[in-house]
């Protein structure tokens, strides 16, 4: 695997909108499909966007690394990880890591690494 930093501003600014969108959500909506499914779908597409900002990698491979750093971060709130850090009153740590392990979670995060790959492929044959 060969990564290469460099700076992709494409990328950059689809990190911002899904981080404008991502705030938007999280301030006005405080349950729902929306807030949490829609939420953690996007989610990845963000940390995707983040990531190939800076860092130069295969589409596949930089949506595969991010499905598991997702999935390892869900899985941390199967241990309560957020207390073992003793961040459990922290609203941002809890927003960041969250709180409550779900498998709809888990999905969510896979639908929007398969619309990653998609969207990469439509794309790269276009």
């Amino acid at each position: 695997m060969q990564m290469k930093i460099q700076f992709n501003r494409n990328y950059f600014i689809g990190f911002l909108i899904i981080l404008i969108a991502e705030i938007i959500i999280a301030s006005f909506l405080s349950d729902g499909f929306i807030r949490f499914t829609f939420g953690d779908f996007l989610v990845v597409m963000l940390v995707y966007c983040f990531v190939k900002s800076f860092i130069n990698l295969k589409p596949t491979t930089a949506a595969i690394s991010v499905l598991i750093f997702t999935f390892v971060v869900d899985f941390f709130q199967l241990f309560n990880f957020i207390e073992l850090l003793n961040l459990q009153n922290n609203h941002i740590a809890k927003l960041i890591l969250g709180s409550t392990f779900q498998i709809g979670d888990l999905i969510a995060y896979t639908l929007g690494v398969f619309t990653i790959i998609i969207i990469e492929s439509k794309i790269k044959s276009s």
